[in-house]
């Protein structure tokens, strides 16, 4: 028997608020979250997670509540943490990072530090969640860096692919502690891509 994690990106947020734990969900992200539940429909669900995040809590919160499940944050699950500062040219910032995982600004994140805490947080869950499946909501980059993972292979080019795709769902399956293999689901089309597989 396997364990499923379903990383679930959050859907489009409202981006005049420049705050990352606060920023809500646009109207058109409200409305998407019914694409989640239509992928989610059928399908077994035993636990719930989250970023902090409003965004992310919000996307996964109406598939909570048809569940009957609690959410349960989990602090290193947020996303990236940039900078003090909103900056503007994100895409030459994004490429420095992927091409240096240890690349950060002054009072931001690297990748590696990025991937550490999800990697840890995300082992933790399946060694208490064996045979089961999860759901996590999450960020583009912090799920990027837990692909990259387990499938160096993804970078930059895999991660601009989908940096505007919101919300999206990949799923990771785990025999234990091993990924055996890693699926891209986007939502609106109903298209699936395998990105790893042993």
């Amino acid at each position: 028997m396997t364990t499923s994690v379903f990383l679930v990106r959050h859907c489009e947020p409202n981006y005049d608020n420049h705050d990352d734990f606060s920023r809500e969900l646009s109207k058109k992200g409200l409305q998407d979250r019914q694409f989640i539940l239509d992928f989610f429909n059928g399908k077994i669900i035993d636990g719930i997670y989250s970023s902090p995040y409003k965004r992310s809590f919000d996307t996964v919160l109406p598939l909570a509540q048809k569940l009957t499940l609690d959410i349960m944050t989990i602090d290193d699950f947020k996303e990236r943490k940039i900078d003090n500062v909103w900056i503007e040219d994100f895409d030459t910032f994004a490429q420095n990072q992927w091409s240096d995982f240890t690349y950060k600004l002054s009072d931001g994140e690297s990748l590696q530090e990025v991937q550490d805490r999800n990697i840890t947080a995300l082992k933790s869950i399946l060694e208490d969640s064996q045979e089961k499946s999860i759901v996590i909501g999450s960020h583009g980059t912090a799920i990027s860096t837990i692909v990259n993972y387990f499938n160096p292979s993804f970078g930059y080019e895999e991660f601009n692919h989908i940096k505007s795709l919101m919300p999206f769902v990949i799923e990771l399956q785990f025999e234990r502690l091993k990924c055996l293999s890693i699926s891209l689901y986007n939502i609106f089309t109903g298209e699936s891509y395998e990105i790893y597989s042993l």
